[in-house]
């Protein structure tokens, strides 16, 4: 992470933290449990990438990067309800997730189920009660952050595919599909939201959903090198780049798409640096 990036996230990731904060409902407050879980799976160890992308593209076109920080910290509701069903025993049945106990097990697959309901629908909340933008703005946002989470091309899309890929021969089209759903989505819509409220023109935007598209692919495909290196996902016989194309044919595959993405911002110039930066940063993750 460069020095720009870094002064970056050392200002916004607090804020963020501090409006997840805000919107979580106490552990104080009846039904205490699920909101103690609710709290548990989404405060502290996130990196905010999502969030991240959002006030980057936000700042972008605004200086006072504040008004689009409930925009941003919904996002990463939605994430952080991803995650944890992600983790139950149905799916990846994973026991550790960001360091710790996974939901599931630290509360039960139950309370989990109905924590990660909780966060999605009070993400939606959440965005309703935007004030700071024109109505019709905000309607937007809901909707395209209801696509990247659903069943027509986004997340839940994305499972689906990827539960029914287990064990079998997928092609590179379909994995690619699968990808671009179950993790490009909600990642793309995260910039696209970003700059939409931030005043982006049409051909902007048009720009932005580009580099969405290959950043958002390219973020999975690294995950799955990743995780091939770390030895997961080998006995889940998952559906991964690695697996289909090896890991070093996998590495150029998620260069290119990060070069392509910032080929295409590269018209928006130095108000793009930032999302520039975040390729950079993306691309050379160890986590």
């Amino acid at each position: 992470m460069n020095n720009e990036l870094t002064a970056f996230f050392d200002r916004v990731r607090p804020a963020i933290e501090a409006t997840l904060e805000g919107q979580l409902p106490s552990e104080s407050t009846p039904p205490a449990e699920i909101h103690s879980a609710m709290r548990y799976s989404t405060l502290g160890a996130g990196k905010r990438i999502r969030p991240g992308l959002c006030v980057a593209a936000f700042t972008a076109y605004q200086d006072d990067w504040k008004p689009i920080l409930p925009v941003a910290s919904a996002v990463e509701l939605v994430h952080s309800y991803s995650l944890i069903h992600d983790d139950l025993p149905a799916m990846d049945n994973d026991d550790l997730r960001r360091g710790k106990a996974s939901c599931h097990k630290q509360f039960g697959e139950a309370l989990a189920i109905l924590a990660g309901d909780a966060l999605l629908t009070l993400a939606f909340e959440e965005l309703s009660r935007c004030n700071d933008f024109p109505a019709d703005r905000i309607l937007r946002v809901i909707s395209v952050l209801g696509r990247a989470a659903g069943t027509c091309g986004g997340m839940i899309a994305g499972q689906v595919m990827d539960l029914e890929a287990e064990g079998k021969p997928v092609s590179a089209d379909q994995l690619q599909n699968i990808h671009r759903s179950k993790t490009g989505a909600l990642i793309g819509a995260s910039v696209w939201v970003g700059a939409y409220l931030g005043g982006a023109s049409t051909s902007d935007l048009e720009r932005i959903a580009g580099f969405c598209d290959r950043i958002g692919l390219a973020f999975q495909v690294i995950d799955d090198i990743l995780d091939a290196v770390g030895g997961k996902d080998r006995d889940q016989e998952k559906a991964t780049y690695p697996a289909l194309h090896g890991l070093e044919k996998s590495r150029a595959i998620a260069h290119h798409l990060m070069e392509d993405a910032r080929r295409v911002i590269g018209p928006l110039g130095e108000r793009a640096r930032l999302l520039a930066d975040f390729c950079d940063y993306l691309e050379n993750r160890t986590h």
